[in-house]
């Protein structure tokens, strides 16, 4: 079992930035895969990023690539998701998720993950 605990969100100008983290306790966090994916109002979870195990693999959407870096610190059991230049339409409810068997061609797949955290709010103002 794997608990994850978001955190760093919030409300933020356009072209601003936010970190958020991904703080996990339970069973080896190396071991995982790690996603972030988000959920606007009325709409579907989509993916964000994704970082291997080893942190030697990630996988951008399009809409952030560029804009959005995903890390990992394996020897604080934390996962980061820098946003940079925010836009309005990154507004949303953003999760992280875990999974122990992480593969870069389905790594944009939410059901592919075991673990979830809470999620944690950014609002960007336009």
């Amino acid at each position: 079992q794997v608990q994850l605990v978001e955190s760093g969100g919030g409300l933020v100008q356009a072209g601003g930035s936010l970190r958020l983290s991904c703080a996990a306790s339970g069973r080896t966090f190396s071991r995982y895969g790690m996603g972030w994916f988000r959920q606007a109002p009325g709409k579907e979870r989509d993916f964000v990023a994704a970082i291997s195990w080893s942190g030697g693999s990630t996988s951008y959407s399009g809409s952030v690539k560029g804009r959005f870096t995903i890390s990992r610190d394996n020897a604080k059991n934390t996962a980061y998701l820098q946003l940079n230049s925010l836009k309005a339409e990154d507004t949303a409810v953003y999760y992280c998720a875990a999974v122990q068997t992480w593969a870069q061609t389905w790594a944009g797949r939410p059901e592919k993950y075991d673990y979830w955290g809470q999620g944690t709010q950014v609002t960007v103002s336009s």
